[in-house]
């Protein structure tokens, strides 16, 4: 099976930093509040502070993914079994998503994931400008209703909307964290 409970993974997803924003800690917050009770994951640096929260926490079950699409599949069977799961990724994994996107509609599930961007505020990476261009498009071809947060006091009142639409009025919804809120990405030499 190709989904691993994150305390199996490598330590360099488990460690700490420098104090994360706070616009970070309040997404966990509204998931936790929220009754999220699954968090699944390609591993990401703009959702590392979520990760790391959710691994600490033994009342959420944190899943590492290969794929994101496989992240579709278990929130929708998350929700099948009687619990609330988001799916963490960046804009690059929307692109995996598409035909799993489908199960969404076909059956009705409701749906939030957050998504980081690429490809928009100061990117380096000639790869992520297509996908990055066309995510908020894709998302809403397939049915998915985008939020989108650009400014850090936004955070914690669109993700709670993204997660009351959600759980509470069955929708399906993606909520696009900007590059330019997360910040720059940098390769770095050792």
């Amino acid at each position: 099976m190709s989904l691993i409970h994150s305390r199996n993974v490598p330590k360099a997803m488990n460690h700490t930093s420098a104090q994360a924003p706070a616009w970070q800690e309040s997404i966990f917050k509204v998931l936790k509040e929220g009754g999220v009770r699954q968090i699944a994951y390609v591993p990401d640096a703009g959702h590392s502070q979520v990760i790391r929260e959710a691994i600490a926490d033994p009342d959420i079950e944190d899943i590492v993914l290969t794929t994101e699409e496989e992240g579709v599949a278990l929130v929708s069977g998350a929700w099948l079994g009687g619990q609330r799961a988001v799916l963490l990724m960046q804009s690059s994994g929307v692109g995996n998503c598409v035909n799993m996107f489908s199960l969404l509609q076909a059956a009705d599930f409701p749906f939030l994931t957050l998504v980081t961007m690429r490809g928009e505020y100061a990117e380096f990476n000639p790869w992520q400008g297509p996908m990055g261009r066309a995510t908020q498009a894709a998302l809403e071809l397939m049915g998915i209703h985008v939020l989108r947060v650009s400014r850090a006091e936004e955070v914690e009142e669109i993700v709670s909307a993204g997660l009351d639409a959600a759980f509470g009025a069955g929708d399906k919804v993606a909520v696009l964290l900007g590059q330019d809120l997360i910040g720059r990405k940098k390769w770095e030499r050792n």
